[in-house]
């Protein structure tokens, strides 16, 4: 079994920065991908970063690219999101995940969920 628990989410004006992270604990962490997901009101849940397991690969979405940037601490087991100027439209709660079917930049379908945090940009 694998436990994720984010921490960081929080309010902040549109143009800011964020970090969120996501603390795995239980079986292996180190082999692989991982990712953050966000869910808006009203929205269905949508891929926001990927990474490999080595942290080489990383993959976006389009609507974040440039702006967010995902790395993970092997030693530490924990994954991060920083994310820069946020957008109102970044509002949503946003969820680690974890896929045990790849190794690879993106995490197809997560096996392992967080239980989520909220972030809020406020315009």
């Amino acid at each position: 079994q694998v436990q994720l628990v984010e921490s960081g989410g929080g309010l902040v004006q549109a143009g800011g920065s964020l970090r969120v992270s996501c603390a795995a604990s239980g079986r292996t962490f180190n082999n692989y991908a991982m990712g953050w997901f966000r869910q808006a009101p009203g929205k269905e849940r949508e891929f926001v970063a990927g990474i490999s397991w080595s942290g080489s690969i990383t993959t976006y979405a389009d609507s974040v690219k440039g702006r967010f940037a995902i790395s993970r601490d092997n030693v530490k087991k924990t994954l991060y999101l920083q994310m820069n100027s946020l957008k109102p439209e970044d509002t949503a709660v946003y969820y680690c995940a974890l896929d045990t079917k790849t190794s690879g930049g993106k995490p197809s379908r997560p096996d392992y969920w967080g239980q989520g945090t909220q972030v809020t940009v406020s315009s």
